[in-house]
C-alpha cells in the first residue's frame, strides 16, 4: 500500500468512531500535559532557587555561628539562638585573611514594624555600607546604610520593595524621611532598594536594613554577630579563603574542627545542593506524571485490540484481494502511533497553557524547556509504536478464511 491510502485509511477509520477515539486520546493528552506542566513548575522552581542563591551576591563565603552536632553522624544545624561570632572575628578576617575583597557584619532578627496606619512582620538586617556591594543591591531612591551612620548608631533604615509595599502602599515613592517604629523605637528611612525578586522564605525584597551597631543596641542587646559574609576576589580562590577563614577562627576561638562554634558556607556548594534538589525535585514531579502516560498507552491498546475484533471482516477481505501481512500490520501500527501523537500536540498545547498559567497568576514561577516538549512527542510516539505493536500483530496474522466467516 502507498502511504498516502495508509494515511488515508487511518484517518477514515480515528473518525469512523469518534467518541471512543476522543476518549482514548485523552489519556494521551492529559499524560503528556501533566510532563510538561509538571517538569515546568520543577524547572522554574530550580531556575528560581538559582536565582536566588546568586543574588546573594558573588564568590561568597558565609559564617555562621553555631556547631554542628549529630544525632548519629549526620550533621544538623544548630545555630539558632547561638553566639559565637564577634566584632572582633570579622577584623581578624578583614586584616588576616588573603584574597578577599570584602567583609560584611550581619545582625539579623525578626521584628514587628509599624508605620503610620500599619504594621508588618518582616526581617531586620543589621549591616554596613559594604553590604550594598556584595549583594549587588541597586536603589530605588535614597541611600543604602553609610559608614558614618554605623559609627553613630544612627536610627535610620532602608527597606526592601516589599515591606516599603507592605507599609506604605504598592510602588509608593518619595518616602525618604518617614518614620516608622521597630520595637518600639523610631526610625527614618533613608533609602529603598530596588526588587531584586523571591518568594517564601527566599524574598529578599521582604526585609529591612538598618545600621549593624543600632541593631546590637537597640535589638539583640548584646555585642555578637548574627553571621559574616565574605566576599572572595575571584570565584577560583573561593574554596582557598574559606578554609583561611576556618584555620583563622578555629585558632581564634581555640577550638578544633570537631567542636567548632561556627559553620562556614562557600556559596557554589550550597547553589550545586540547592540545584541538585531541585533537579531531583524536577524528576520526580516528571516520574509521577509519566505514570498517566501508561496508563493512557493501555488504553490505546485496548482501543486497538477492539478495532481489531470489529474489522476482522475488513481484514480478511484485504486479505483475500491481495493485501499483505506487512501492509495490515502498517495500518494498525499507523493508526495507533497518529492517535498518540494527536493527543501528544493537545497534551504539549495543553501543558504549556497550564504552565503559562501558574506562572501568570503568581502560583510559582515555571519554565517550559525544548527537550520537554521533544521528549513529550518522542515518548508519544514511542507509545504509540509500543502499545500498538501487538494488537497489529494479531490483526496481520489473522487466517482470511477465517476472517471473512466472522461474524
Amino acid at each position: 500500500m502507498k502511504t498516502r491510502d495508509i494515511l488515508q485509511e487511518t484517518l477514515s477509520a480515528l473518525k469512523s468512531n469518534k467518541i471512543r477515539t476522543g476518549l482514548t486520546m485523552l489519556g494521551i493528552v492529559i499524560g503528556i500535559a501533566s510532563v510538561i506542566a509538571m517538569t515546568a513548575i520543577g524547572q522554574g522552581a530550580q531556575n528560581s532557587i538559582s536565582s536566588s542563591i546568586e543574588s546573594m551576591g558573588a564568590n561568597l563565603i558565609i559564617v555562621m555561628p553555631g556547631a554542628q552536632r549529630t544525632f548519629g553522624g549526620g550533621p544538623t544545624a544548630s545555630r539558632g539562638g547561638a553566639q559565637s561570632l564577634t566584632l572582633e572575628d570579622a577584623e581578624a578576617i578583614e586584616s588576616q585573611v588573603k584574597n578577599i575583597s570584602a567583609v560584611v557584619r550581619e545582625v539579623s532578627s525578626q521584628k514587628q514594624v509599624v508605620a503610620p496606619g500599619t504594621n508588618t512582620n518582616t526581617s531586620i538586617t543589621g549591616t554596613e555600607s559594604s553590604y550594598a556591594v556584595v549583594k549587588n543591591i541597586e536603589m530605588a531612591e535614597g541611600t543604602f546604610i553609610t559608614d558614618q551612620q554605623v559609627s553613630k548608631t544612627s536610627k535610620v533604615a532602608v527597606l526592601g520593595s516589599t515591606t516599603r509595599d507592605d507599609l506604605f502602599g504598592e510602588g509608593a515613592t518619595d518616602i525618604v524621611g518617614e518614620k516608622i517604629r521597630i520595637s518600639g523605637t523610631e526610625y527614618t528611612v533613608v533609602g529603598v532598594a530596588e526588587e531584586k525578586g523571591g518568594s517564601g522564605m527566599t524574598n529578599s525584597d521582604d526585609i529591612i536594613y538598618i545600621p549593624y551597631t543600632t541593631a546590637q543596641r537597640y535589638l539583640s542587646g548584646n555585642k555578637y554577630l548574627s553571621r559574616i559574609e565574605i566576599s572572595a576576589s575571584s570565584s577560583e580562590v573561593s574554596t582557598v579563603v574559606q578554609e583561611d577563614v576556618t584555620a583563622l577562627l578555629l585558632a581564634k576561638h581555640n577550638k578544633t574542627s570537631e567542636d567548632a562554634d561556627f559553620n562556614t558556607l562557600n556559596q557554589s556548594d550550597i547553589l550545586e545542593t540547592a540545584s541538585d534538589v531541585a533537579g531531583t525535585f524536577t524528576t520526580l514531579l516528571a516520574a509521577i506524571a509519566a505514570i498517566s502516560l501508561l496508563v493512557g498507552g493501555i488504553g490505546i491498546m485496548n482501543m486497538m485490540l477492539t478495532t481489531v475484533t470489529e474489522r476482522t471482516k475488513e481484514i480478511g477481505l484485504r486479505k483475500a484481494i491481495g493485501a499483505k501481512k506487512r501492509d495490515i500490520n502498517l495500518q494498525f501500527l499507523t493508526e495507533a502511533t497518529l492517535l498518540t501523537f494527536m493527543g501528544g500536540v493537545i497534551g504539549v498545547i495543553l501543558g504549556w497553557v497550564i504552565s503559562f498559567a501558574v506562572d501568570y497568576f503568581g502560583i510559582t514561577e515555571t519554565a517550559v524547556s525544548l527537550s520537554s516538549i521533544l521528549l513529550a512527542f518522542g515518548v508519544s510516539a514511542f507509545i504509540g509504536i509500543v502499545f500498538g505493536y501487538y494488537p497489529a500483530q494479531r490483526a496481520s496474522k489473522l487466517n482470511p478464511i477465517e476472517a471473512l466467516r466472522y461474524e
